[in-house]
């Protein structure tokens, strides 16, 4: 049994296609229109090559690191995704335990299957907490309120979808939203039942605020204390207005290509971003991370 365990990600890949329905593989696995930068955030880690050095002393490697002050073995953190019953029964409290085993840091997305309290009774772990601004602020704010009495240790807020990203797929498909027990007694998604299209878009398009401006970050600082990091930052300008806005840190991302389509790949303009980042505030190490971890 133990030879026929995957090897790598790409064969993890191919058991969740078996496995899952093609509306939930679509919906992990797919991009927004013509899914380009999807596509290019991997191919782009084919461009990077690699100067080994040799005759060093490789017998004992650090590879620990630290975010906002938390120590971690290596730079490897679990970022904010929803839904993950559609992959296993326990959810995000899965995922949560996962990370937990290694050490790492999780992001726990405000999409999540799992209520906030149910992932952070779970187990002992550094988590922080990802945020979208709603349309009804009530809504994001107590969203905070509930990460900060149980335990997160920052804010992460997605920047990069005031509309969402057309995603073909789902819109064939007929994408339904899965339960948002975090959202329960704030935003009903009861009324979402259409004839056509995918539900999770109609949702996000009732619930999101397309009017999302800096304004929105001074808004979140404060209300809340704990540190705030900004995740869909793609180019130089915009890493530096989030230093000028006193943010703890900037997340380089395009949302996996499921936002823009033909936005740059993550990667492509991580060092734009860092060089930006390093003129005014302190940064992280630059991290080499294989296709391989997707």
């Amino acid at each position: 049994m133990e030879n026929n365990l995957p090897v790598n990600i790409r064969e993890y890949q191919e058991l969740a296609k078996k496995a899952l329905s093609k509306m939930h593989y679509d919906y992990i696995n797919g991009g927004a229109e013509d899914e380009h930068t999807l596509r290019d955030n991997i191919a782009a880690y084919g461009r990077i090559l690699l100067r080994p050095r040799v005759l060093v002393d490789v017998s004992n490697i650090d590879m620990s690191t630290s975010l906002l002050g938390y120590n971690m073995p290596s730079p490897i953190i679990v970022a904010p995704t929803g839904s993950h019953k559609v992959a296993t029964p326990e959810g995000e409290v899965a995922t949560a335990k996962a990370a937990a085993s290694c050490n790492s840091l999780m992001v726990l997305s405000f999409s999540s299957n799992c209520r906030i309290e149910e992932v952070a009774s779970s187990c002992n772990a550094i988590r922080f907490y990802q945020l979208f601004v709603f349309k009804k602020r009530d809504v994001s704010s107590t969203l905070v309120r509930r990460a900060e009495s149980n335990g997160f240790k920052a804010i992460v807020l997605t920047v990069d979808t005031p509309v969402f990203g057309r995603r073909e797929a789902d819109i064939r498909n007929k994408m339904v939203a899965s339960p948002k027990p975090n959202l329960e007694g704030l935003i009903s998604i009861d009324d979402l039942n259409t004839t056509g299209g995918s539900q999770i878009e109609k949702y996000a398009r009732d619930t999101l605020d397309p009017s999302l401006s800096w304004k929105e970050v001074e808004w979140l600082k404060s209300i809340t204390s704990l540190p705030i990091l900004l995740k869909g930052i793609v180019t130089a300008e915009d890493a530096r207005k989030a230093v000028e806005a006193g943010v703890a840190g900037v997340i380089v991302s395009n949302h996996g290509g499921r936002q823009l389509d033909y936005a740059p790949a993550t990667i492509s303009v991580l060092e734009e971003g860092c060089a930006s980042v390093d003129a005014k505030g302190e940064r992280g190490d630059k991290t080499f991370l294989s296709k391989k971890t997707f």
